[in-house]
């Protein structure tokens, strides 16, 4: 019997992984189920150790079968930094910083698509789509261009260009979207049929969320597995969250850890802060809305946080309030202050990992965080995919995949 199958986190339902389906018929997201029991037996902390520098040094708990499949760029492993300059201004125990910029696309993003990109490699896939605010694109080409299958990216119009052109080095084929996220997802999930797209969007299928996993894994292990009581992480799908909280778990069940799991923070721009207000209505309500374009006036900047309707807005509100967390919304000039300072520690800091050092001090004003805490802040991306810059050539700019088809003749089914 195969010891991979995905199982709903909301009707238990179970299925196997060769569906690559990330959300279940009714709703929920479906999570890859490892046999934790047997992998326990020769999977420890030991056999860890002195293994390669990457995420896939825990394999046992990634879900590909055929390792020959694997495809890596040398994602994960990235440094985990005390800040002590900082520190010592704040009333906390301890200040650390992922760096998640030192990853081989310059954001987190690689870590969810090394591992998506390799289950759809292990099973014969070759077109891959996207959409995406920008380093989720940028990292599907480099991981498509490196397993030699062909990627189509669909992002907003005003993404930054520098992210825009970081696709087009990579080859994928690059549209602009007038319009947001969840258009350019609506481009894509119109055309899968006729067009034989994999929509690698997130929570569509589970290896993004096994990928953005490895994040907590490594803060655990990188913290000799005494775990921190705070991690600040900028959210917008919300898969990181997902990811790092499913990892506390296991490591859990895996006997690596002990105590509470850390109290997870999502901060968002305000303009755009779906969490922050989901966390003034229950659950259920969460869920009905699911699906539905509920924010219609959106002034964040064009950012990974700019995620207007988040796929399982459900699952993430319960796991901020199950580890005892909360949303904070930080304001623009705030995020931009916020770069200035981690720029003087000498951190290239993205708006979205700028974001949790703004909001760090909105959680001390609150009186959310102690002197005793330890805090990790999650850096996702570096400051020099934002500079602002020019595209050499004309890239097309579509409304849905009508208009998409039209300008696109010769990809007619």
């Amino acid at each position: 019997m195969d010891s991979l199958r995905l199982t709903c986190t909301r009707c238990s339902k179970k299925m196997s992984i060769d569906s690559l389906q990330g959300r279940c018929d009714c709703g929920g997201t479906l999570f890859v189920e490892y046999d934790l029991e047997r992998i326990r037996r020769s999977f420890s902390k030991d056999t860890i150790y002195g293994r390669s520098a990457s995420l896939w040094r825990y394999h046992e708990i990634l879900p590909l079968r055929e390792q020959g499949a694997r495809v890596s760029l040398g994602e994960g492993w990235t440094p985990l930094i005390r800040m002590r300059a900082l520190e010592n201004k704040l009333p906390l125990r301890e200040l650390w910083l992922k760096r998640e910029e030192q990853n081989p696309t310059g954001s987190f993003k690689a870590r969810g698509f090394s591992v998506a990109v390799s289950l759809l490699n292990e099973r014969g896939y070759k077109k891959l789509a996207v959409p995406s605010n920008g380093n989720a694109a940028s990292s599907l080409a480099a991981y498509a261009a490196y397993a030699g299958m062909e990627a189509f990216v669909f992002l907003p119009k005003d993404t930054p260009t520098m992210i825009v052109q970081e696709c087009m080095l990579y080859g994928a084929q690059t549209y602009l979207v007038d319009g947001f996220i969840h258009d350019a997802s609506a481009i894509i999930t119109d055309g899968m049929e006729e067009q034989g797209w994999f929509h690698v969007g997130t929570l569509r299928e589970p290896g993004r969320v096994e990928g953005k996993k490895t994040m907590g894994l490594e803060v655990a292990e990188q913290l000799n597995w005494d775990m921190p009581d705070v991690i600040v992480y900028p959210t917008g799908g919300g898969s990181g969250i997902i990811g790092m909280w499913k990892a506390f778990k296991e490591l859990k069940e895996l006997g690596f850890i002990h105590g509470e799991l850390p109290r997870l923070i999502s901060v968002q721009e305000a303009g755009c802060q779906p969490l922050v207000d989901g966390m003034n209505k229950d659950i259920e309500s969460a869920e009905e809305e699911e699906g539905m374009h509920k924010v219609t006036a959106v002034t964040a900047s064009p950012t990974g946080m700019r995620v207007p309707n988040p796929p399982d807005e459900g699952l993430i509100l319960s796991i901020l309030l199950e580890t005892g967390g909360t949303a904070v919304a930080v304001s623009r000039e705030d995020i931009s202050t916020a770069q200035h300072v981690l720029g003087s520690q000498g951190i290239s800091s993205s708006p979205e990992g700028a974001a949790t050092w703004a909001a760090l001090s909105q959680l001390l004003e609150r009186g959310f965080l102690e002197r005793t805490d330890r805090v990790v802040l999650f850096n996702t991306s570096h400051a020099m995919k934002y500079l602002p810059g020019r595209i050499d050539r004309k890239i097309p700019v579509v409304k849905d995949y009508r208009d998409w088809l039209l300008q696109n003749a010769s990809h007619r089914g």
